[in-house]
């Protein structure tokens, strides 16, 4: 088999492939459109070829959603995503998209069945749940327009169920002290107290080292995250290069992780051992990683008993990030110690917040601002 390419348009490139022949003894052939440069064309080429050597490709004609989803899961998903995001799109897949949408042939599907298919998903699952699926399935869909399997996304012609986000949940700086001292003789504490004190995400925080903690230079590296996988804790490196990232610490948490480390290291000498620069900051009596589900189940008894309602752990990185900025914090800074990936995506986050600040950012302004003065005024002076 051999494949020729030839040049459409600018960035536009047809490959034709020779494949056989028609039952009447014409050549059949297989054309497919790449947009790009000729680089990306001749890889394309290259891997038609070898999967068409393997017999493991399928024509775009015969292609139905499942064959794309399997590929889509395979040889992006895979490659791109964590485990935890892996197993939740595999989950949608599998249950919902699959036996739903998995038949139909690429080709034949329309915005139609898509969106009939969010009408009947509606009628048994939260509007939250199935926009989820939306998002995978335009993923999927965006994927195989780029692999040349469809000319267009027919997601793009689809009104995708309407939700609503769970409000941001942040705490009045009472509210934070009510919660703590509630929080105080709790053996999770000392996460807690370091999550608000830092902004860090639960799976951060959980996989802390003292290696990753430098009390002199007041600076948390953010090296490893703790997942949940199938009931067995994983570390895994940070997602994104923003994520791994050196957070600075306040003096006040500062002086209560050394004095935290201190007990720490008490103990260890209690069991027999030395505190290791690789132990977690944040373990059970024997060093083993806390599970993040007991941890998020024990945070709602704590907020129940403080008063407080629709507060979830990751609330109090929402607490951190508005406090800091009422505090007169910079975006940029803020967003960095966030890992947030743009300070726009801050700005955005928390827009409620920085509406708020307007009246004492005028009040500011009101103190160093020179009076204006009238026309009367001025050739007075004069």
């Amino acid at each position: 088999m051999k494949g020729n390419i030839r040049q459409r348009s600018k960035r536009s490139w047809q490959i034709q492939i020779y494949i056989g022949k028609e039952p009447d003894g014409t050549p059949k052939r297989h054309f497919e459109t790449v947009r790009g440069t000729k680089g990306d064309a001749q890889r394309r080429r290259t891997e038609l070829l070898a999967s068409l050597d393997k017999g493991i490709y399928v024509f775009p004609g015969k292609l139905t959603l499942a064959d794309l989803l399997n590929q889509f899961l395979q040889g992006y998903v895979r490659t791109k995503c964590s485990q935890k995001t892996q197993d939740g799109y595999q989950m949608i897949m599998e249950r919902h998209l699959m036996p739903a949408l998995g038949h139909i042939l690429l080709k034949q599907l329309t915005p139609q069945a898509i969106q009939a298919y969010y009408g009947q998903a509606c009628e048994k699952l939260s509007a939250r749940t199935v926009h989820k699926h939306h998002r995978l399935l335009k993923q999927s869909l965006k994927y195989g327009v780029k692999q040349g399997y469809l000319g267009r996304n027919p997601c793009d012609l689809v009104d995708a169920p309407s939700w609503k986000g769970k409000p941001m949940r942040t705490l009045t700086p009472e509210e934070l002290e009510g919660l703590l001292e509630i929080a105080s003789d709790n053996k999770f504490y000392p996460v807690i107290y370091t999550a608000v004190a830092s902004g860090l995400r639960q799976a951060e925080l959980l996989g802390l080292r003292w290696r990753d903690i430098n009390l002199n230079l007041r600076s948390i590296s953010v090296c490893q995250v703790l997942y949940k996988h199938h009931g067995i804790c994983e570390f895994k490196e940070p997602k994104t290069k923003h994520s791994k990232r050196r957070v600075d610490m306040t003096g006040k948490l500062v002086d209560y992780l050394r004095e935290y480390k201190g007990e720490k290291e008490s103990l260890s000498l209690h069991l027999g051992r030395l505190l290791k620069p690789d132990d977690l900051v944040f373990s059970g009596i024997e060093g083993k990683p806390l599970d993040p589900s007991v941890l998020s189940h024990s945070f709602a008894k704590i907020v129940k008993q403080a008063g407080l309602e629709n507060m979830r752990f990751h609330d109090l990185r929402h607490t951190f990030a508005s406090l800091t900025f009422l505090c007169g914090g910079k975006p940029k800074v803020i967003s960095e110690a966030l890992g947030h990936a743009s300070v726009a995506f801050t700005m955005d986050t928390y827009s409620h917040i920085i509406e708020g600040m307007q009246s004492e950012a005028m009040a500011l302004l009101d103190e160093v601002l020179p009076p204006g003065k009238t026309k009367a005024e001025n050739q007075g002076e004069k």
